[in-house]
Formats: structure tokens, C-alpha cells, sequence
């Protein structure tokens, strides 16, 4: 599969290289699941979100038609438990030291790093990169536990998102947790925190009063970054200010993994309670944009934005976190 222009700062396809995929023999069944005091605890650090009645998706002509971000309607969601930032390095440690499960980055050997944040070495080292987007390199041995790649680590970083994680190691995750990746809807609910119809998690305005309100791009994508938000890569999970409900970065840092498949027609075939797309599709869903998102390419931190990628994709943007009932 070869990804468009309108794709490529957001993620690339596994198989955008030519790589054939198919299932890998990852013990899913038997990982057990975390203990009753493990699940209490990320219970208790999790926040209540009522449900209700909101409009979700956009009309807005800045929206991409083609991701299907309208049109916008009334959706009805029952309450329900998310975490208030995306699971850390430090959670995902965890959840590996207990199961000892192999990510599918680590058996595929390889994943997706942004080629700024690889070192010189490694950069000299890649031999593939997705057609048309040279930028997103195919690195040996990058991984959950080695972000930019062999030569890397996540030492200082254990409060940052976990990275390089499919949405199937996601579920995996969310299998041995006692939680769940929440819907698009859940996800959309949460990030907007109240607000009707805003542009942003927090508003209208990019930036109100001159402050950077998440971690994004800032420059012409992508030849240039100012860094002016303090992040070229990642930043710590409760960076910047939370929303009105209390939820860090609901908007760039990290893409987030949802429950549904990915479908343009999203808002004109599912429920209007509680809604869900499990039919067939080859992507999933993810949302919020991450730190290479930019309006001069890729805009889709705004809060109606959404994208897809297939189930056993990985790179060094994409994270998830979870919810629970």
C-alpha cells in the first residue's frame, strides 16, 4: 500500500515498504491478566466521565472530507472511566515485566522513526523508507523499549507515552489491564471536556494569549522545526495544561489507538448512542494528532480530526490509553 501525501506525517503503514503481514504468533491468550490490586490502582488513577449528550465530528471546511470528519451530529454516550494521559513507559514496563509479552515492533524487528530523531549512525544504517515519504525511516531493532532505535533508550522518559506499539499489542495491554481502548466517541467526548463545538480541546485559538497549549510541529513540515513548544519528539504524559476534564494531551504528543475500525462513512452509519464501527475495514481508528502535525500539512490535532492504520503498524508517534467501565 502506498500512503498519500495527506497520511504520511501521521503514521505510515507496516505494509507501505512492501512488507507482507499477516498473523504473528503472539501469545495473546495466555497473558493472563494483572492482579485484582494492579487494576484497583488504575482504576482509582483514572477519571469518571458522565455521560451524555454532545455534538461530535465537524462541518468545518479545514477538516479533511476524506477521513470522514462529518457530518456533525447529536451523540449520546454512557459514562465510563479514562485514563487522564496516555499509558506511559513506565505502565507499559510493567505490563511486559509481568506477561513477558513481545510487541509485534520487536518481532518484526523493525518500526517507523521520525528521521530527526534518529542518531547519525542509525540513519546511515536504514536501507528502506515508505514510498514518498523519506522522512519516516525503517529502523532496525526501534521499539517500545528503544525509541529511535538500538543506539536508544528510554532512560529519563519512564512519564512519557509509550511508543511503537500496534493497536494489537494495545489490546493486549488492555486485555491484561482489565480496560479497553475507548470508541471514537468515548475518545471524542472526553477531548472535547465540555466544550461545544470547539475548534481545539481547549477552543478556538491556537494559541490563546501566545502559549503553546500541546506538543506539535511548529515550522514548514518537514524541513523545519522551531521546537517552540519545548518538544521535538515526545513529551511527558501530563505536559501542558489538562482539559475541562482534566485529561493531558488530548491533542498532539502521541496518536492514540481507538476501538473501531476506520471508515469515512463513520458518521453516517453508526448509532447515535454509543456508537461503534466494528464492521470490516482494514485500518483501525486513531486520534489527536501527535508532535509532527502541523496546519501547514497535517492538521488533525483538531478535536473532530481522525485518521486509520492498519492493526499491526507501529511507529515512533502512535501511543494509546485506556478506559474502563
Amino acid at each position: 500500500m502506498k500512503i498519500t501525501n495527506d497520511e504520511c506525517c501521521c503514521s505510515a503503514t507496516r505494509n507501505s515498504v512492501g512488507i507482507v503481514t499477516g498473523p504473528l504468533p503472539f501469545p495473546h491468550a495466555e497473558l493472563g491478566t494483572s492482579t485484582e490490586t494492579v487494576r484497583a490502582e488504575l482504576q482509582d488513577r483514572m477519571v469518571r466521565i458522565k455521560g451524555g449528550i454532545f455534538i461530535m465530528g465537524t462541518n468545518d471546511l479545514e477538516g479533511f472530507s476524506s477521513d470522514g470528519e462529518g457530518p456533525a451530529r447529536t451523540v449520546e454516550v454512557d459514562d465510563f472511566l479514562i485514563s487522564p494521559h496516555a499509558v506511559t513507559n513506565q505502565d507499559f514496563a510493567e505490563f511486559i515485566q509481568e506477561t513477558g509479552y513481545v510487541t509485534e515492533a520487536e518481532q518484526f524487528g523493525w518500526s517507523y522513526v521520525f528521521e530527526w530523531l534518529a542518531s547519525d549512525k542509525v540513519r546511515n544504517e536504514v536501507q528502506r523508507v515508505p514510498y514518498g515519504v523519506p522522512w519516516w525511516l525503517v529502523v532496525e531493532g526501534a521499539c517500545w523499549h528503544s525509541p529511535e532505535g538500538r543506539d536508544s533508550n528510554i532512560e529519563g522518559r519512564t512519564n512519557h507515552p509509550v511508543v511503537h506499539v500496534s493497536w494489537n499489542d494495545a489490546l493486549a495491554y488492555c486485555a491484561w489491564s482489565g480496560t479497553s481502548l475507548p470508541t471514537e466517541a468515548q475518545w471524542e467526548y472526553a477531548a472535547r471536556g465540555g466544550l461545544v463545538e470547539k475548534t481545539y480541546v481547549w477552543g478556538n485559538e491556537l494559541l490563546p494569549g501566545g502559549e503553546h497549549q500541546c506538543n506539535i510541529w511548529q515550522g514548514q513540515f518537514p524541513h523545519e522545526n522551531k521546537v517552540k513548544d519545548g518538544y521535538a519528539g515526545t513529551a511527558p504524559v501530563d505536559a501542558y495544561q489538562p482539559n475541562g476534564y482534566g485529561l493531558y494531551n488530548m491533542a498532539g504528543n502521541v496518536w492514540e489507538w481507538c476501538l473501531d475500525r476506520f471508515t469515512h462513512r463513520y458518521h453516517e452509519i453508526t448509532d447515535t448512542r454509543n456508537p461503534l464501527f466494528a464492521g470490516h475495514s482494514d485500518k483501525v481508528s486513531m486520534r489527536g494528532g501527535s508532535y509532527l502535525c502541523h496546519h501547514s500539512y497535517c492538521n488533525r490535532y483538531r478535536v473532530a480530526a481522525r485518521t486509520g492504520n492498519t492493526p499491526d503498524s507501529s511507529s515512533g508517534n502512535c501511543g494509546f490509553r485506556v478506559v474502563a467501565h
